[in-house]
Formats: C-alpha cells, structure tokens, sequence
C-alpha cells in the first residue's frame, strides 16, 4: 500500500505559479514534479560548484597535494588519453586545443 506524502501550502507570486504551470503542463507533469525536480537540478548544481570551488582552492593553496591527487589519479586511471575519440560525422570540423598549430592552421 503506498502511503500518501504530507502537504502543506506555500506562498509564492501569481507569476511564479503560473510559470511552474506552464511548464507542468508542457510536460505533461504535476506542478509538484516540476518543482521536485527543479530543486534536485539547484542541489546538484550547488554540489559541483562547491566541488569546483574546492578543487581551485587546493590547486591555489596547496599545489603539492594537488600534484599527488594528479600522481595518483593517473596510477588508478593511466595516463591520460593522447587522442580523442568523436563521432564519425564531427571528424575534421572540431580542432581541440592541443592540435592548433599556428605554423599549419586548419
């Protein structure tokens, strides 16, 4: 038997209310979905900004335990890929960074 969640009501403008409408209804979805998911999208993008954040910091404060992050990493994962892999259909009109000759451009 599935049990039914507890609700409550939150105020919110006409304007914010009928744009999580608009959107529920495009959707085909209940606004509570929308909204759901609307915030696992905003928990999730605040996780990776943290997580950048964090990564910058260490790179700036301690570049020593940055290097041996590096160091490691690499023993898990091997050396980093020499060459990429795109699809069939992109090939010769991406150039990556790395393969920019100023001497030969594309």
């Amino acid at each position: 038997m599935r049990m039914k969640q507890k609700a409550t009501t939150m105020r919110v403008s006409v304007e914010t209310r009928d744009r999580i409408a608009r959107i529920a209804r495009q959707e085909g979805r209940s606004m509570t979905e929308v909204l759901i998911d609307a915030i696992h999208d905003y928990e999730q993008k605040v996780f990776w900004e943290r997580v950048n954040d964090q990564i910058k910091r260490t790179q700036k404060e301690d570049p020593a335990a940055w290097a041996d992050y590096l160091a490691e990493r690499e023993l898990i994962l091997g050396p980093p890929s020499r060459s990429r892999r795109i699809a069939p259909e992109w090939e010769g009109l991406i150039t990556f960074p790395e393969e920019t000759d100023e001497d030969n451009p594309r």
